[in-house]
């Protein structure tokens, strides 16, 4: 595909290679950063053109929050590239890691610039074991290259950059916990405000990036802010890697314009099952609210149309379901994960995750009981909002959605049908 940008080695035997990776114009844009000493403003106006906006879930816009970092002040700042993947349905990150690792560290060095960081750290997913060797083998190789290290290709500019592999624990793809179990410490997310812009690793300044966010930046400032704007929509910059799973015949990551209709995106994974029609399809990870077929045949994927549906494009995770799905087996399997990764520091997640997963399974066990879902809709309710971080909102959107658009599922299992 012409557009493609975290998987534009992917035509090499070995696409993880320096080799590769070079061929394809790889660290031409650190290098010519490092040459011309661009002023950081300029790569920060370059992203803001873009409208990239985070790819790990929230979209947020990444020239903005590269501006939030007090990038003058003395002292040590972090650039953190966030590599947990742990949102059911995602495994994008996971893929880019496997066949450009490269690309990862070119937008690590560029983000360390800017923000004045001279270290930086990928936090890779404990399960990660083949993703994490590639970018360990292509750390060595930048700095055989002389692009990290001190004073860069004697531009007078510093940056190194670690590896750190977690233990797999789902709380630490929130950022804060992220920054915790990086120092070593048990992942527990903080309370914000302070944000890591101003108070994060080891009470430093710290930006935390998503790895599709990351190796999107060297090809937005090779081929210009603008290109990247115009291969998606207006505030949705860009192409995204969709995880696609679930009934379709051809699973698997697509990087596609943002922007595309839902429809496209189901035919290029081969489409349903033979003989079988859409039912539901959970756009964006298993957090965010699910979506019928007759919502999800009309939309475009992007974050706002998607957002306006009520619903979150998050990661990108497109998880797809024909009639066949018992939506409430679905739910009981969603809930269940949330209630074993809650951390346990806040008592409405801790708590509430644990009732609701109870009450879901005895529904599909066939012991419902009357008021069971008035019970799920307010315990939802319960959590929502009231908690340090986002997984017991994660916890509780699917509750609320499952129930909005499938309920009368949910009382023939307590009716005994």
């Amino acid at each position: 595909m012409a557009n493609e940008i975290c998987f534009r080695t992917l035509d090499h035997q070995k696409p993880w290679s320096l080799e590769a990776y070079q061929s394809v114009g790889g660290y031409e844009v650190w290098r010519r950063i490092l040459k011309e000493k661009t002023k950081p403003e300029t790569i920060i106006d370059e992203l803001k053109l873009s409208a990239l906006r985070g790819r790990g879930g929230a979209g947020f816009p990444t020239g903005l929050k590269w501006s939030f970092i007090p990038r003058n002040a003395p002292g040590q700042k972090y650039i953190v590239c966030n590599s947990d993947e742990g949102e059911p349905g995602t495994f994008k990150d996971r893929e880019i890691l496997l066949v450009n690792p490269h690309q990862v560290i070119e937008g690590m060095c560029i983000a360390g610039y800017v923000m004045g960081a001279t270290v930086g750290y990928q936090y890779i997913r404990g399960e990660f074991y083949e993703p994490f060797d590639r970018s360990e083998t292509a750390l060595i190789e930048a700095r055989n290259l002389g692009l990290l290290g001190k004073n860069i290709l004697n531009s007078g500019v510093d940056f190194e950059m670690h590896n750190v592999i977690g233990a797999g624990a789902y709380i630490c793809g929130e950022e804060t916990a992220l920054m915790d179990s990086l120092e070593g410490k048990k992942g527990f997310p903080r309370f914000k405000p302070p944000f890591p812009a101003n108070f994060g690793v080891y009470g430093r300044p710290t930006t935390i990036n998503n790895t599709e966010t990351l190796a999107s930046v060297p090809v937005i400032l090779q081929k210009g802010g603008k290109w990247f704007l115009e291969l998606g929509k207006p505030n949705n910059g860009g192409c995204k890697v969709f995880s696609v799973s679930g009934h379709v015949n051809k699973p698997g990551n697509y990087e596609l314009p943002l922007g595309i209709p839902f429809s496209e995106l189901l035919e290029r994974a081969g489409g349903l099952r033979k003989g079988h029609h859409l039912k539901a399809v959970i756009p964006g990870g298993s957090s965010a609210p699910v979506l019928p077929a007759e919502m999800m045949n009309n939309l475009s994927m992007d974050y706002d149309s998607i957002a306006k549906a009520g619903s979150m494009l998050g990661s990108g995770a497109v998880i797809v379901m024909d009639e066949t799905t018992c939506m409430v087996k679905i739910l009981a399997r969603i809930a269940h994960f949330y209630f074993e990764e809650s951390c346990g520091q806040c008592t409405p997640c801790r708590e509430g995750t644990g009732w609701m997963s109870r009450i879901i399974h005895r529904i599909l066990q066939g012991q419902g009981q009357k008021g069971d879902l008035e019970i799920l809709d307010s315990v939802a309710s319960g959590i929502m909002g009231r908690t340090i971080c986002a997984l017991g909102d994660a916890a509780a959107l699917p509750v609320q959605s499952f129930l909005k658009h499938f309920r009368s599922e949910f009382e023939s299992k307590i009716k005994g049908n």
